[in-house]
């Protein structure tokens, strides 16, 4: 098979659409696993296969793979495509209330906590990287902190569910990861203006950015939905209330981008106001049930497309002996620094938590890592930096969805019997 050649976007949407629905009926008919890590599993095999094919001279399949690959710019599909419509739609049936109930470990885990993580993930990677070899900068150890980060609660939440978790669990670990995507994008942003200009910035230009980008992010996105609930409200026509949610999500998060605001905190006002108030006081039953089924079928469909493009870009990464055992010690750091953050967290609050005893365990385990992470570290400028960064990012979020991501259900199932 020749390499791929130019292909439209069509196309490339053809290709990867089609792969992804089959993967997920092979994953449905023959494995059994959650639908994302199913599908992430055997895209990784398929990638691995066509890796050792090329060793034994076979290349024709990875060069296609590689070749296709290229055609696909995975941080502008994640960020300015499926981000938004996975935030609105994981944030649509979030509880206000309960999220309110528990606002304040949720915003310390997720403003304190993803800042804490990315020191301390940065600080122990400026140490140990030397000792394998592999010399890196404090700027981009602080770069794989902020991106590495930030929890995703995709593959999780189900396991969770179907484990019997309490829902005070399910609410701290949903309301943290949809606010530590957005909060970890500018921080990301904000050092990667560093590495490009060179610049130290000062503290109030720091203060500043985050006013500016997330303040106005989370403004824009309570204007946005409100305007959104007045349209809702006016009209009983289940077609257009859900071409009108879909416009809101995907204008609003252009817009947002135009003005340099944060898109991704944005779409979780947007869909916290229109899964509590506009559910309940502007939709009839029947609005309400389309509505819901089509964002859960948007949600299922992208995640699987997700999972696929990850497991498929492993191809894109060069391993050596040094860096597998530089992911093995990124891996321990990363749960280190979650179980710090969480300890912290769990401990100073644990009278206003009112968490079952050992939740801090299922906090610890459940903080998945991934795709918002590998679309980051794909923004970094090419060199040598980024090859390492890339490799090891993959092992964490590789080894979170897998080994964390499958395991989870046990964890959850011992605070539930307790």
């Amino acid at each position: 098979m020749a390499p791929a050649t130019s292909l439209s976007v069509l196309e490339i949407s053809a290709i990867f659409l089609s792969i992804t629905a089959l993967l997920t009926y092979v994953n449905h008919r023959f494995i059994g696993l959650p639908t994302t890590i199913g599908v992430m599993v055997i895209s990784m095999l398929l990638s691995i296969g066509a890796i050792f094919l090329g060793f034994l001279g076979f290349d024709e399949l990875i060069d296609y793979e590689v070749s296709l690959l290229a055609q696909l710019d995975f941080t502008e599909v994640l960020l300015d495509g499926m981000l938004s419509m996975l935030l609105f739609a994981g944030a649509l049936h979030v509880n206000v209330s309960d999220l309110r109930r528990y606002k304040l470990p949720i915003g310390i885990l997720a403003c304190v906590g993803t800042l804490l993580s990315t020191v301390i993930i940065a600080g122990a990677l400026y140490l140990v990287l030397p000792l394998l070899g592999f010399e890196l900068g404090f700027i981009w150890c602080l770069l794989f902190g902020a991106l590495i980060s930030p929890t995703d609660p995709i593959a999780v939440m189900g396991i969770l569910q179907s484990a019997g978790a309490p829902k005070s669990i399910e609410t701290v670990i949903a309301g943290e990861s949809l606010f530590n995507d957005g909060i970890g994008v500018v921080i990301f942003v904000l050092l990667l203006g560093v590495l490009s200009s060179g610049d130290i910035p000062t503290t109030y230009d720091v203060a500043h950015s985050f006013a500016v980008e997330a303040g106005g992010g989370i403004i824009f996105g309570l204007v946005i939905g409100g305007i959104l609930y007045y349209l809702l409200k006016s009209i009983d026509s289940y077609q257009e209330e859900v071409l009108l949610t879909l416009a809101g999500v995907v204008g609003g998060y252009a817009l947002a981008s135009h003005w340099h605001l944060s898109g991704p905190l944005a779409m979780v006002m947007m869909g916290l106001m229109v899964g509590n108030h506009g559910r309940s006081m502007a939709m009839s039953d029947k609005t309400r049930h389309y509505v819901d089924l089509f964002w859960e079928l948007i949600d299922e469909i992208l995640n699987a497309i997700l999972f696929v493009l990850i497991g498929l870009e492993v191809v894109m990464i060069t391993f050596s002996s040094n860096l597998f055992m530089a992911g093995g010690l990124t891996i321990l750091i990363a749960l280190l620094a979650r179980l710090i953050v969480v300890g912290i967290t769990t401990t100073t609050f644990h009278k206003q938590l009112e968490l079952p005893s050992g939740a801090w365990k299922v906090l610890t385990w459940g903080g998945l890592r991934g795709g918002i992470s590998v679309a980051l570290v794909l923004q970094l400028p090419d060199g040598t930096e980024r090859d390492i960064l890339l490799a090891l990012t993959y092992a964490v979020v590789v080894f979170s969805i897998l080994i964390q991501g499958l395991s989870i259900g046990k964890v959850a199932k011992t605070i539930r019997s307790r």
